[in-house]
């Protein structure tokens, strides 16, 4: 049975990270263009959550000419973190991280990006 699919076993999340790799001529730049991409999946344990992981970025990578002629890779790098999301995660959750900051109410202003700047909403 393919374990992203039993949902009788833990769900877990992974983030990946991809990059762009374009070629122009012989000359792959240093800068690279990043993807970085969560995917959630329900694997037997940790050891083959990572498996699965890496199963997916791998099969994601393609290659082809962007409108300058050039050939673009998009690679998978590696996985940058990966979740078991347990019962303390609603059903809905597909990624959490917990950190320390300094009094985040008082500075929500600084830390949060104006709404029309959110990804879904940029025109």
């Amino acid at each position: 049975m393919n374990p992203s699919i039993d949902p009788t076993q833990p769900r877990y999340s992974a983030k990946l990270l991809f990059q762009f790799r374009v070629m122009i001529g012989a000359d792959p730049g240093i800068m690279r263009t990043c993807e970085e991409r969560i995917v959630v999946f329900h694997a037997a344990d940790a050891r083959k959550a990572l498996a699965e992981a890496k199963r997916r970025g791998r099969k994601a990578q393609h290659d082809y000419s962007n409108s300058d002629g050039n050939r673009v890779f998009f690679e998978f790098v590696g996985v940058m973190d990966l979740l078991e999301l347990g019962p303390e995660c609603d059903d809905d959750e597909v990624w959490y991280d917990i950190v320390v900051r300094k009094q985040p109410m008082e500075r929500a202003a600084q830390l949060l990006p104006e709404e029309s700047r959110l990804s879904a909403l940029r025109p």
